[in-house]
C-alpha cells in the first residue's frame, strides 16, 4: 500500500496531470472521473501500478484549440480511491484530492500524457484538517436554497443540514455547475475561510445575475 501523505516531503516530485476543463477537485474532496481517452486510460493504468496519484487541473484556453492547451497555474493531487472497469473499457475512477500544488514547469515526456514538476510549498495546510469554525451556514444555505431553485436543481436538505462542514463546502464547491474560471478561484482560494467566503460570493453573485437578468 502507498504509504500516507503527512508532509509535503511525501509528495511526489513529478506529477502526471488529467488536464480536464469544469473538473475541481479539493483537498479531501471525492472527484468521479469517467476516463476513456487512451493517453488517460495510459495514465490511469500507470498510476494504479505505482502510487495511484494523479494531478487534477484546468486548460487555461480551450480544449478544442490545441492537444496541449496552456494550464492552469494551480491543481490538486489527487490519489484514486476507487476504480472499476466497465465492459466497453473505460475506467471509472473516484480521486481523493491530497494537496494542491503550483506548476513550475511542463517536461518533455514519452508518455502520451503530460507532466509537470510541482511546487508544493504554499499548500502546506492543505495535508492538515480544517478548523472549520466560521461556517456561515445559514448564509450559506439561503443563497444555496435560491440557486438550485433558479435551475430546478434539487437537494437532499437533511445531508445537506448535516454534513460536516468541509465535506459540505467540497461537495458544493465541486459539484455546483459554476464555470471552469469561477471553480478556478475556489481551488486557488488561500484558505478554509478564503474558500468559504468565495463559495458564498459566487451563489450571491450568481442569483444576482439572474435577477438582473430577470428585470431587463
Amino acid at each position: 500500500m502507498p504509504k500516507p501523505h503527512r508532509t509535503l516531503d511525501d509528495l511526489p516530485k513529478t506529477i502526471a496531470i488529467f488536464p480536464l476543463a469544469g473538473a475541481l477537485l479539493l483537498p479531501r474532496g471525492a472527484l468521479p472521473l469517467n476516463v476513456f481517452e487512451p493517453r488517460y486510460l495510459a495514465l490511469v493504468d500507470d498510476a494504479i501500478a505505482g502510487a495511484r496519484i494523479i494531478g487534477m487541473i484546468q486548460p487555461s484556453e480551450p480544449e478544442e484549440h490545441s492537444l496541449t492547451p496552456a494550464l492552469s497555474q494551480v491543481g490538486c493531487l489527487g490519489r484514486i480511491t476507487s476504480f472499476k472497469e466497465s465492459e466497453d473499457h473505460r475506467y471509472q475512477i473516484t480521486l481523493t484530492g491530497v494537496c494542491r500544488f503550483r506548476v513550475t514547469e511542463e517536461l518533455v515526456v514519452d508518455t502520451p500524457y503530460r507532466q509537470v514538476l510541482p511546487d508544493y510549498s504554499r499548500f502546506a495546510g492543505d495535508l492538515a484538517l480544517n478548523e472549520e469554525s466560521d461556517l456561515p451556514r445559514e448564509r450559506l444555505m439561503a443563497a444555496l436554497k435560491t440557486y438550485l431553485a433558479r435551475r430546478d436543481l434539487k437537494a437532499d436538505w437533511h445531508s445537506v443540514m448535516n454534513a460536516p462542514p468541509e465535506h459540505l463546502v467540497n461537495a458544493l464547491a465541486m459539484l455546483c455547475p459554476f464555470e471552469p474560471a469561477e471553480k478556478q478561484a475556489l481551488l486557488e482560494a488561500p484558505g478554509w475561510n478564503e474558500r468559504v467566503a468565495t463559495l458564498v460570493a459566487l451563489l450571491e453573485m450568481s442569483d444576482a445575475r439572474a435577477i438582473s437578468g430577470s428585470v431587463n
